[in-house]
């Protein structure tokens, strides 16, 4: 994969997308969002340093929205690169698992795992076809510590490490390859309402002494879909300074 790469990122309105999509500036970007006002500012201003970028409206829970995406995304040519971002975290440090209502477990569910499914499956049919590309789920360190209080985001994000293995090995025959990163809390705007106690946490016990920043974690991705990682399929990097270390 060279400079004419087409890459699509979901969820790149902002925050974490949106530094992805950054680090992608000189390959040809497909941003999608479910945000159209703030994708269509952060497109304009990639296109002001000299990016080739389209915006997309997407919402990865409507199956009708993907489809969409994938239909516009082939008429390009095909992703070579796929970053499934987009993702919703609620109610961060709030109910027990016994007390979380229902709906809400299934709309985080619904939107986080069966959505970066969804979105890879109808994306990949091109990668597959050229026997080449990466598709990079972006997880989360909380599916490996078990943050607590949060039993609805953190299955969701252990449900997309465990598909990224199964991905990896459906897709490895036909030369895709398919990887997680599992950034730490980062601070974004979609992490504003995350307790003081949850950053304390992270500050009293990783191993660097500092806050993670949109670009750690987006550098991280941009190797995992480089060809600097081209023999490296079905794993998951964890980027949090050393919060948790799996083994």
């Amino acid at each position: 994969m060279g400079e004419s790469r087409l890459v699509v990122v979901t969820g790149a309105a902002r925050g974490l997308g949106r530094a992805i999509a950054e680090r992608f500036v000189g390959d040809r970007l497909v941003l999608a969002d479910i945000r159209l006002d703030l994708l269509e500012a952060t497109a304009a201003a990639l296109r002001s340093d000299g990016a080739d970028v389209q915006a997309v409206p997407l919402d990865i829970a409507d199956r009708d929205s993907v489809r969409a995406l994938a239909r516009l995304v082939e008429g390009l040519g095909g992703a070579d690169v796929l970053v499934n971002n987009a993702a919703k975290a609620d109610g961060v440090g709030g109910d027990a698992f016994w007390e979380l209502d229902e709906d809400r477990f299934e709309e985080i569910l619904r939107i986080n795992t069966t959505g970066t499914w969804m979105v890879s499956k109808h994306l990949v049919g091109p990668m597959l076809a050229r026997r080449s590309g990466a598709i990079v789920n972006i997880a989360s360190d909380a599916a490996f510590y078990g943050s607590p209080r949060l039993v609805h985001y953190v299955g969701s994000k252990g449900a997309v490490l465990a598909m990224t293995r199964t991905m990896a090995r459906d897709a490895g025959p036909y030369g895709v390859r398919v990887n997680a990163v599992a950034p730490g809390l980062t601070r974004v705007e979609a992490t504003e309402s995350v307790p003081a106690d949850r950053y304390a946490l992270y500050e009293t016990n990783r191993a660097l002494d500092r806050d993670a920043t949109p670009a750690d974690i987006a550098g991280v991705v941009h190797f995992v879909a480089s060809d600097a990682a081209a023999y490296m399929t079905g794993q998951a990097l964890v980027v949090d300074g050393g919060f948790v270390m799996p083994t």
